[in-house]
This record gives structure tokens, sequence and C-alpha cells, in this order.
């Protein structure tokens, strides 16, 4: 008995709460968005050696990467841009974004070494403000 009522009460349920809000937040397609991003202050970033143009925040736990005026990340086999490394992501519908081929997948570890492909990397750490307003790929904020 207490098996039917409960089927009965889901059942119901399915027809009263809309679908969207029991499946969370998600994007047309149905593609669900990132978590946000949590950093104490805003990135510093690095150009990487052999990705023209391309910036990578490297003191952030995730993938965090700055290209043709957008911040991109991956996240759950997706890639997501936006305007701020903080909000505002969407799912890009392209596909991996171009600039991605040209990273090398062992940045981090080149980065931690201060060594890219065996040669010395003495990489400009560019801090958030002079990143903001300098002149680096017209970032928005």
């Amino acid at each position: 008995m207490k098996t039917l009522l409960f089927g009965t009460m889901c059942l119901v349920l399915m027809f009263v709460v809309p679908m969207p809000t029991m499946a969370g937040v998600s994007v047309g397609i149905g593609v669900a968005l990132p978590p946000p991003i949590v950093v104490q202050t805003p990135p510093a970033v690095v150009a990487l050696p052999s990705a023209p143009g391309v910036y990578v925040a490297p003191d952030v736990s995730v993938d965090l990467f700055f290209w043709n005026g957008w911040w991109w990340r991956p996240w759950g086999g997706y890639w997501y841009r936006s305007h701020y490394y903080d909000q505002g992501w969407a799912y890009y519908r392209g596909g991996v974004p171009s600039f991605y081929r040209h990273v090398n997948p062992g940045w981090r570890g080149y980065y931690a070494r201060r060594n890219w492909n065996g040669r010395p990397w003495n990489y400009k750490v560019i801090p958030h403000q002079q990143f903001v307003h300098g002149n680096y790929g017209h970032y928005r904020r």
C-alpha cells in the first residue's frame, strides 16, 4: 500500500512541478552550466608560448583560458565561454574552440617547472588589473 501511495505521489509531482525546475538550470539543448569559479582575488594570467593570443590563469584550480575577447573553460565534456571570468558562462555550440589545438596539455607542469619543452620559460605573470586595463586581447569588464 505504501509503495502504491508513493508511486502515485511521484506521478502527481511529475505533472504538477515543471520539468525545468526538477532538472535544474540548463542551456537550450539540455547542457548544464558549469559551477562558478570561486577565487579570492581576480586571477592573474600568463601568455602560453605555443598558442598565439592565448592566456591562461595558472593559479585557478580549473582550466581557464582567455582568447579573442572571451574567457573559456572546458567542463563536463563541453566548452563554455563568457566575457567575465567569474560569471555569465554560456555553452559554446562550436565544439572545441580553435585556439585549443595550440594548447599543450602539459602546460601546468611546464608552468610549475618554469620550463617549456626543455627550454627555460621566463613567463610574465600579468596581474588582473593590468590585464583588464592593458591591451590584452580586448578584454571587457
